[in-house]
């Protein structure tokens, strides 16, 4: 599929799609003419990318991380290491850090808006 499709259909820009290349996270084939050719596997590919940018990883820690997750067939990948597993702890530590600072931040805001409304 060209980039116009896949970007409908995840609904990320071409740009971001550019990028995801540029990266090493998400290939395409060229066609005569010179277009990115998508697989249909790209759609799955780019809303993993999309969740786990939304997760807090950065495209280094994405790049790293994609080609471990789980084979076609539900199992681990054979190329998961364990290092690749203790980064991945201690970003979910952080983002666990990360959500209890915005509830302390929620709960603060929260008694700011009962003191000014009463």
């Amino acid at each position: 599929m060209r980039i116009g499709e896949l970007a409908r259909r995840t609904g990320v820009s071409g740009r971001s799609l550019r990028y995801y290349e540029q990266q090493g996270l998400l290939m395409a084939e060229r066609t005569p003419g010179g277009h990115r050719d998508y697989p249909e596997g790209a759609v799955d590919r780019v809303i993993r990318i999309q969740e786990l940018f939304a997760a807090g990883l950065h495209s280094a820690k994405i790049a790293q991380l994609l080609p471990c997750m789980r084979d076609t067939d539900g199992g681990p990948s054979e190329i998961a290491t364990a290092r690749l597993v203790t980064d991945l702890t201690a970003e979910r530590a952080r983002v666990d850090r990360m959500i209890t600072d915005l509830i302390r931040s929620r709960e603060i805001l929260d008694e700011v808006i009962d003191a000014a409304s009463g």
